[in-house]
């Protein structure tokens, strides 16, 4: 993550707190990264210098007036006057790392070999909840590269216990 976005995002989250909006702008900045990641042209276009800074403003305005609240459409409109508007999802990020922080919510990324049930997902999380004595919100992703088990990344600390990882260890017990 870059400086720039951390300094925005926690700009913020900031003003956030002082006016008591931190969970209702965390949402309204994740409907708009949301339509930032289904129309990827809109960003180009509020960043591209060739229109004008007024028409890329009135853009902002007519898309998002009244979904979002006053702060979060100003932010959006400084974004795009200092040229940082490339920086918005990073900035989100910043923002969601900074509120889950706030909560004491840990964010866990869970890669596992298939799709997990929802009550699989439901006790891992349980699980994970009673081992770091946090709230836990998870991000689950497939990668049938593992072959089987879960990889789980907590606080930048990673568990791996693939089956590919496993694989790997008894290989390298074999070449020693």
């Amino acid at each position: 993550m870059t400086d720039i976005a951390k300094e925005y995002g926690t700009a913020l989250f900031m003003l956030a707190c002082e006016v008591n909006e931190k969970n209702g702008y965390g949402e309204e900045l994740e409907s708009v990264k949301d339509t930032f990641a289904e129309f990827p042209e809109y960003t180009e276009l509020l960043s591209s210098p060739s229109i004008p800074l007024g028409e890329r403003l009135e853009l902002i305005d007519r898309t998002f007036s009244g979904a979002v609240a006053e702060h979060v459409l100003s932010y959006l409109k400084l974004l795009c006057e200092k040229g940082r508007i490339q920086y918005f999802s990073e900035t989100v990020e910043q923002y969601k790392a900074l509120l889950d922080a706030s909560e004491r919510v840990l964010s866990v990324k869970i890669t596992s070999a298939v799709e997990l049930t929802d009550a699989e997902k439901q006790k891992l999380v349980n699980k994970l909840e009673l081992i770091e004595k946090s709230k836990v919100h998870a991000e689950y992703s497939v990668d049938a590269t593992l072959l089987g088990g879960l990889i789980v990344e907590v606080d930048g600390k990673i568990m791996d216990g693939s089956l590919r990882h496993r694989l790997h260890d008894v290989k390298e017990v074999i070449n020693t």
